[in-house]
């Protein structure tokens, strides 16, 4: 039987959506920033470095609450066991198929730009399986991430589910405020930090290793808003703290973003600045779910055509977009002085052939369903699918 609401919550696709989307600019950002990528313009950009830094202190965040969100609700439509082969494949089909036909081919375009072909027989076995790891899941890091906490959601969700039937009106989250879930977020934060601190002093090449920075440290990083997600379908009362405007929250976001940057800025990576950015991000991250849930309730909670379009096609832009911006930077970021003007044109460049690529991709059965990981008889129908 499922708990799902009467009314389609609009609001709650679109967000989803949009956040997969800002990785287009977010990427084309990245090459006219300060921070150092696979490319980079001639002369970094200051207000593009302030665009890329804030929609990576929050983004993702946000983006693991949507899923845990859906991904409960789905959980209590279907048996356990198919709740997990439909969620597995719906993720994990499109990053294999990403892994094969994008990252592995922009992987060996970019030994060619950067100049590394001629020095990869000298690498040994490991730093060749390393750098083909980091590469190679390269932007999908959140599919492969999604599909662990799904494995783990198996065992918490009926826990989440048990425990909200067996507590009552007694459970500890009826009475939650703002306050008390920042304490949760800020002690998360801090034990996420005092862990990777002593990952460093025992062996800090193991934060250098791509598989276990995937697998172990973003999952734990992510783990706590995937969870709030399905809370926040199970309970009305927490989903009812983050639809409705918090004036404390959006201060609180404002103050940790500023902190946020300050940090990049005095901070140093062999110090204490990674640490100190996982407890900023981990709050910022929870004000943040209040900000764009709040907006996102009162201006995107309706049906439009247009906007089911991009949140039907949001994931197979996000795939590609980033092969595409990365040929953008290698071959025509150079020929453009002006950093505003390349960032412009790279937005036109990706977004027009991402939508080209996607409209090709509907007309081929094959790749429908490589690239959604569900069996596609037809051409998808305009209602977007969630989760």
């Amino acid at each position: 039987m499922s708990n799902a609401p009467a009314q389609r919550e609009f609001f709650l696709d679109s967000i989803r959506a949009w956040l997969m989307l800002l990785g287009i600019p977010f990427h084309i950002s990245l090459i006219y920033s300060s921070h150092q990528w696979h490319v980079n313009s001639a002369e970094p950009s200051w207000w593009l470095t302030l665009f890329n830094d804030f929609i990576h202190a929050f983004r993702m965040q946000v983006f693991f609450v949507i899923s845990g969100y859906f991904s409960y609700m789905l959980f209590l439509r279907y048996p356990r066991p198919r709740w997990w082969k439909v969620r597995v494949e719906r993720v994990g089909i499109p990053m294999l198929t990403a892994i094969v036909l994008l990252t592995l081919p922009q992987f060996i375009m970019l030994q060619y730009v950067k100049g590394k072909a001629q020095s990869w027989h000298t690498l040994t076995w490991y730093q060749k399986y390393n750098t083909l790891v980091w590469e190679l899941v390269s932007h999908l890091w959140f599919l492969l991430v999604l599909v662990i906490l799904t494995s783990i959601g198996v065992f918490l969700f009926q826990k989440i589910k048990n425990r909200a039937i067996n507590d009552g009106n007694h459970s500890f989250w009826q009475n939650i405020t703002h306050g008390k879930l920042t304490i949760i977020f800020l002690f998360l934060g801090i034990a996420y930090a005092a862990l990777r601190r002593i990952i460093f002093i025992i062996h800090a090449p193991l934060l250098s290793d791509g598989l276990f920075n995937f697998t172990v440290m973003q999952t734990l990083f992510y783990l706590p808003f995937f969870i709030l997600g399905a809370i926040a379908f199970k309970r009305p009362d927490v989903k009812a703290l983050f639809i409705n405007p918090s004036p404390g929250c959006m201060v609180g976001a404002a103050l940790a973003f500023i902190a946020y940057l300050l940090n990049h800025r005095y901070g140093s990576g062999d110090a204490w600045m990674y640490e100190t950015e996982s407890v900023i991000t981990m709050v910022m991250g929870l004000w943040m779910v209040n900000v764009v849930f709040a907006f996102g309730h009162r201006m995107l909670n309706f049906h439009s055509p247009r906007v089911t379009y991009f949140v039907n096609a949001s994931l197979f832009i996000y795939l590609v977009h980033h092969p595409l911006t990365l040929i953008f930077g290698a071959w025509i970021t150079p020929h453009i002085s002006s950093n505003a003007l390349g960032f412009l044109a790279g937005l036109v460049f990706v977004i027009g052939i991402s939508l080209v690529l996607y409209e090709i991709h509907l007309r081929i059965p094959l790749l429908r369903f490589l690239f959604s990981g569900k069996p596609q008889n037809k051409r998808p129908p305009s209602t977007p699918a969630a989760g």
